[in-house]
């Protein structure tokens, strides 16, 4: 019988379309999940790609060219993926607490609302009548335009700003280099939202795809307050249900119809995956390793983590040429039938990149 952390471990997977994924497209994943991180872009596909049947690399390449799924700085200080239809409301709710994590920074380079007001007007010029320009074209435009361009932390802060105030947002990729558009002619216009509408539409996708979940754990992966998060399940509340586990209030969205029977699975889950990520508290991941599992400990992990039946067993690295070449650094000893399962989660990285895979076992860490 489970421990009260691994069913809720077990739970999750099922919530997140990790145990038997029933979705088709890329765009239906990010729906549900609301957002998924991807300041990692090739990983962030990958984590896209394991919620749904038959999604390749090149295929949610090709979803992102064309606009359905944007990347931007939205929750927290970091690039998520949204669909166009959420970006208005989710920047609305969520960027004024980025601007505030990042008005020390701003104040340090001498980033006021002078320079930015003139940087967004340059970059207004720059990508009108659907032009897309990378960041060093960007770049040089708001330097024409008499814009402080000095140094690289400048000019990231100057796009993050942007992005916040709803100025620019992803374009298509031009080869490898990613290019930036204006928001108005990527983004369908939309009425503003009432704030606790927004609220209670967060709050939903949250709990119905990482739930069970604390209140800390909504707060950590939206960015908003404790009270915020608190508001949002107090506007949701007919539609969550509220467990104790361990003592601890946890919300869920109601079950739907339970597994027939539980499936044993393996994942090789990217860095940043919304399955831990989106967690301030780790503990329910972590009962193989017998530890509590910090940010700090996913980094020694490689970034990359290999998952079985939703528990933490290792790390692995991928190299990518002719072949896809995948490192595994093993935690714990893994049953025959679970090297099995490593094996399968292998293969289906080869066929989403199209690659032919091999399998590098490094020697167990204690």
């Amino acid at each position: 019988m489970p421990s009260s952390l691994n069913a809720v471990a077990r739970r999750r997977l099922v919530n997140q379309h990790l145990l038997s994924p029933t979705l088709r497209e890329a765009t239906a994943v990010v729906r549900v999940l609301g957002a998924v991180q991807s300041q990692d872009y090739g990983a962030a596909k990958w984590a896209i790609a394991q919620r749904a049947k038959g999604l390749t690399d090149v295929h949610i390449d090709q979803v992102f060219a064309g606009g359905a799924l944007l990347r931007t700085h939205v929750l927290r200080p970091t690039w998520h993926f949204v669909l166009p239809e959420d970006a208005r409301w989710m920047l609305e709710l969520t960027a004024p607490r980025i601007r505030g994590a990042m008005a020390y920074y701003n104040r340090t380079l001498e980033l006021d609302a002078t320079v930015f007001r003139a940087s967004h007007q340059a970059m207004e010029r720059a990508l009108r009548d659907g032009r897309y320009l990378t960041r060093v074209e960007l770049s040089a435009a708001l330097g024409r335009a008499g814009v402080d361009v000095s140094s690289g932390q400048r000019v990231g802060n100057l796009l993050m700003q942007a992005e916040l105030d709803g100025v620019i947002i992803s374009g298509p990729r031009r080869g490898k280099q990613f290019t930036y558009a204006l928001f108005d002619e990527r983004v369908p216009p939309a009425a503003r939202r009432d704030r606790d509408d927004a609220l209670h539409d967060l709050t939903l996708r949250y709990f119905a795809t990482r739930g069970p979940a604390t209140l800390q754990d909504f707060a950590w992966w939206s960015g908003l307050t404790v009270a915020d998060a608190k508001r949002g399940v107090e506007t949701a509340s007919r539609s969550l249900l509220r467990e104790a586990l361990d003592g601890e209030p946890y919300w869920s969205a109601p079950a739907g119809p339970a597994p027939h029977r539980w499936r044993r699975v393996a994942h090789l889950l990217p860095n940043y995956d919304e399955y831990f990520i989106g967690f301030k508290d780790r503990s329910a991941f972590a009962e193989r390793l017998g530890c509590v599992v910090t940010q700090a400990r996913f980094d020694a992990l490689m970034g990359h983590v290999v998952f079985v039946d939703g528990q933490i067993v290792g790390g692995w690295r991928r190299s990518l040429g002719a072949t896809a070449d995948v490192e595994l650094r093993l935690l714990v000893k893994l049953s025959a039938a679970e090297r099995s399962l490593v094996r399968r989660a292998t293969r289906r990285f080869g066929e989403f990149l199209r690659l032919p895979v091999r399998l590098v076992h490094r020697r167990r860490s204690r």
